[in-house]
Order: C-alpha cells, then structure tokens, then sequence
C-alpha cells in the first residue's frame, strides 16, 4: 500500500497527466474533450484522482442518477497497480456515494478483468447480468455488476 497518495477531486490540471494512465490502461480510450465535458459540463458526473509527488497516477468517475451512481472508469497507471490505489480510488466514490444519498452502484467491467472483478467483489458488488460483445476493440462481454444497499459493505 503506498502512503504517500492523496485522494482528491479531480479538476481540469489534472486533465493531462489522466489522460497519460487512460491512453495506458484503454484500448479505446476517451479523448481529452470528453474528460473535459465530464468536468465542466456534467452536472452529474463526480471524479477523483490520485495524486503522488504532483501527478495523477490513478482516476476515478462516477454519473449520479437520483438515488444511484453509475461507475464510469477506474484507472490506475499500470506502474502502481496492485499498490491500493484503485482500493483508495473505489473505498473514495462509495463514500461520496454515501454522503450524496446514493443507495446503489453500478458499473460494467470486462468479463477478463480478474484483478478489477476481484476488488469489486471484495466490496460487495454483484454480478448480475451481462452486456454482449460490449467491447468495441475485441467484443468481449461486459459484466454488469451491482451494489444495491451502499450501508452494508
């Protein structure tokens, strides 16, 4: 676990060094105008970023719709993964989840990604249900995964 990474808001300084890790962990990835409309324009979107020595080296959005947060993207540069920092990132959207009155979660992760599967189960979401060749670069299948009473982990 490292210890020197501060969670925070993410704003537009941060646009740059997010887009570096999202060219790094995406095939397809979004473009810098996307992160900047999400920013900017989304009334509601929230995102953080993780932050060591001045640079982002992980990322994190969610969209709240009423009473529940769609997960956008997790990302971390692939130079500090299995380090906690996508834990910092998610244990960051579930409390803000928590403290906007969102009750549940959801997000789709690629039916490969044993390591993200892994940390979304450790936090109490399920699979249940999938989306067909959701991918565009390869059509692998996303799960659809869910958790439903944010108050109990």
């Amino acid at each position: 676990m490292l210890n020197n990474v501060i969670i925070t808001e993410t704003t537009p300084e941060h646009i740059d060094d997010i887009m570096l890790v999202e060219k790094l962990c995406f095939t397809i990835p979004w473009s810098k105008n996307a992160f900047i409309q999400e920013l900017k324009s989304n009334k509601f979107s929230k995102y953080v970023s993780a932050i060591v020595d001045s640079r982002v080296i992980g990322y994190a959005g969610m969209w709240q719709i009423f009473d529940e947060g769609h997960i956008t993207n997790i990302a971390v540069h692939p130079e500090f993964r299995k380090t906690g920092v996508g834990t910092m990132l998610l244990e960051k959207l579930i409390e803000i989840s928590r403290k906007n009155g969102i009750e549940k979660l959801t997000l789709e992760v690629r039916e490969s990604n044993i390591a993200a599967k892994t940390l979304y189960f450790k936090y109490g979401f399920k699979a249940e249900g999938v989306r067909k060749s959701y991918y565009a670069d390869n059509g692998e299948d996303a799960i659809i995964m869910w958790k439903n009473d944010l108050n109990v982990n």
